[in-house]
């Protein structure tokens, strides 16, 4: 499959770093020559030096044959036009980032006329990821599959839990609700778990669940968050935007610090019933001002790692119950996870997943399920992909028992007519049905490929 990238952004290099490690035929663009040496020195791909949105540069990165251009430059007027022009060159599909408010909120109407494929708002994205955290609290990370139906979340095992030293297959008896643990990160080893697998605290379960039966499990585990009241946001920028509006609208209170004046007075005309607050989030004074000892969650979300790192430990200190930080720099991002702070995301991340489902599912169209959702876990070493089934073939109608899975993989749910099975070794897989596998150590594009 041939991949044509434009923009050696933040975004662009983990796209570039992941297609390529993944075996794809890639070609960068990018303006910047000693960008693209870096990038060449580094990586298995060929490079091009020159404007994206120039059909020359276009044609000697052979567009005109390329399966996908993903133009994600400094700004949406030169992905959008990059995309339009690369289709009109004979570019099967194309995807652009978009981050503007305005133009993405009325993306439906230009999508059609642009000749997109797909859109992608690294900031509306990640606010996503964020509201959906907040919204369950007792989780460091939450990821969707089957339409929001089905959740897998990252939850800590604390000291003292419940769960310490318990075997799963004593979980699921003691406590015989429809979950499943399918990834467990022990300090720097990770798992794909039988039932035999004690837990330890320490442990950070990644578990598949409907919502009701994750919220039953949390329940009965008898450590219950309460609901988060008041939010305080540190940073005024696009995801702030986002986050504020979703979390206003569940019926929270917000409140944002930025240091920017002309950016405060954007927001207060935008989010109108969030507060605005002018002045540095870094400064700890400010903050036990602005209350938040008595705050629920705060999110740092300012444009340095840095800066909301300083002020996630801060809140750590200040006994802040949600502590949720933004971090672009995956070796920081790391390092912050030793610091205890459970819930660090990425917009560049969170982009990269959702394009790469998308590359994942054109590659392999043809198959008999293709590739509707992916995320990437535990620092990028196990994958959850989501299959939709859409003929007859080897493993439907099969008994799980039966079927003969590849080591380290596991299904972790069907969604089906609406509802969700938790399966075990008596339930199939038939067409229709969207099926979740977790899977480490090896990239799978179908689900022939957990098969022995």
């Amino acid at each position: 499959m041939k991949i044509v990238i434009i923009g050696d952004g933040k975004v662009g290099h983990k796209l570039t770093a992941q297609l390529s490690d993944e075996g794809y035929d890639v070609v960068l663009i990018d303006q910047n020559e000693g960008k693209l040496k870096e990038a060449l020195n580094r990586l298995d791909i060929f490079c091009i030096t020159g404007d994206g949105a120039n059909a020359d540069i276009q044609r000697q990165a052979d567009v005109p044959h390329a399966d996908l251009v993903i133009a994600c430059a400094s700004t949406d007027e030169l992905n959008m036009l990059s995309c339009l022009l690369a289709k009109r060159l004979g570019a099967k599909h194309t995807i652009a980032r978009v981050r503007n408010p305005v133009y993405y909120k009325q993306m439906d109407l230009l999508k059609e006329d642009l000749r997109l494929s797909m859109a992608v708002n690294p900031e509306f994205t990640l606010s996503n990821e964020i509201a959906r955290v907040l919204l369950f609290p007792d989780t460091s990370k939450v990821e969707t599959f089957v339409k929001g139906r089905v959740e897998l979340v990252e939850f800590p095992v604390r000291e003292n839990s419940r769960l310490d030293g318990l075997t799963l297959a004593e979980v699921y008896r003691k406590f015989q609700i429809k979950i499943l643990v399918c990834a467990i990160k022990r300090g720097n080893d990770v798992f794909i778990p039988d039932g035999e697998f004690v837990l330890h605290s320490g442990d950070k379960l990644h578990i598949a669940a409907a919502h009701k039966d994750l919220e039953a499990f949390f329940a009965a585990l008898g450590k219950r968050t309460n609901k988060i009241k008041n939010v305080i946001i540190c940073g005024g920028g696009r995801v702030s935007f986002y986050l504020g509006s979703q979390l206003i609208k569940t019926g929270m209170r917000v409140k944002i610090i930025e240091q920017n004046y002309e950016k405060c007075e954007n927001l207060c005309e935008m989010l109108p019933d969030a507060t605005i607050i002018h002045g540095d989030a870094t400064d700890h004074d400010l903050l036990i001002e602005e209350g938040i000892e008595r705050a629920d969650a705060l999110v740092a979300l300012t444009g340095m790692d840095e800066e909301n790192i300083i002020m996630a430990l801060f809140a750590k200190i200040k006994n802040v119950p949600k502590i949720i930080a933004k971090v672009n720099e995956d070796s920081r991002a790391q390092m912050v996870e030793g610091l205890g702070i459970d819930s660090i995301v990425s917009a560049k991340s969170a982009t990269a997943d959702a394009i790469l489902s998308y590359v994942r599912a054109r590659q392999q169209s043809v198959e008999s399920a293709n590739i509707e959702t992916m995320y990437r876990l535990v620092n990028d070493r196990v994958e959850a992909l989501e299959f939709i089934i859409h003929k007859e073939s080897e493993y439907t109608n099969v008994p799980l028992k039966d079927l003969k899975i590849m080591r380290n993989n596991l299904i972790a749910c069907i969604g089906r007519k609406g509802g969700i099975i938790i399966p075990g070794g008596e339930d199939h897989m038939e067409v229709g049905d969207s099926v979740v596998v977790v899977t480490m150590g090896r990239k799978i594009n179908s689900l022939r490929d957990i098969l022995l």
